[in-house]
């Protein structure tokens, strides 16, 4: 990693520190947004996004009035831009183990892709069974987004209060999971993003 990539992810710590919400915008350049576009375009066409349900086993469901994006997992065989952001988690991954003492070892992700009007509810990232997911993760794939366009990220931070995040392309937003509410609001245009978790095996805590 060149010395301003670790810059920005001492800032990154520092404000999971600081509020268990970090934010790093430039994480993806334009070129590596627009690949990973042309890689959801390519799946899209192949069939490999549905509509995303709430609720867990027996009880999963749609409802696009609570959650209205179609999703699509990061499996194998992966497209050169979907590994090369998946080195790049990586490399984050490590870093934040390295100065937080997180635990994380493996990182599940997929698309998530938003059409007009829609967004989806407060919520929580560990759902019954799913209490691995220690820290979650949004990579944005939106080019020239605006305010007016809507789609923030609202997250609630540890000092009280929520925040609002845009969905800018090539930004990356990382929150700690456990019992964080937090909700997309709704959109005016498409939205799209690479949303994940890293996963842990044990409890362990910020240092």
């Amino acid at each position: 990693m060149d010395a301003d990539g670790a810059g920005r992810d001492d800032q990154l710590i520092e404000r999971l520190r600081a509020d268990g919400i970090a934010v790093r915008d430039g994480f993806l350049n334009a070129s590596q947004v627009k690949a990973l576009i042309e890689c959801s375009a390519a799946r899209r066409e192949r069939g490999e996004f549905a509509p995303a349900r709430i609720g867990a086993g027996s009880s999963l469901q749609r409802r696009a009035d609570i959650r209205g994006d179609s999703i699509c997992w990061l499996q194998e065989p992966l497209l050169p831009a979907e590994r090369a952001l998946i080195e790049s988690m990586e490399t984050t991954r490590r870093r934040l183990n390295q100065e937080l003492y997180l635990g994380l070892y493996d990182l599940e992700q997929h698309y998530a892709c938003y059409p007009a009007a829609s967004g989806y509810a407060r919520h929580v990232d560990q759902p019954s069974g799913r209490a691995s997911r220690r820290l979650s993760s949004i990579v944005y794939l939106n080019e020239d987004w605006h305010e007016a366009d809507g789609g923030m990220l609202r997250c609630r931070a540890d000092g009280g209060g929520f925040r609002e995040i845009e969905p800018m392309g090539g930004r990356l937003v990382v929150f700690l999971t456990e019992g964080r509410e937090h909700e997309v609001l709704p959109t005016s245009r498409e939205r799209l993003s690479i949303t994940g978790w890293f996963l842990g095996r044990q409890e362990h805590g910020l240092r």
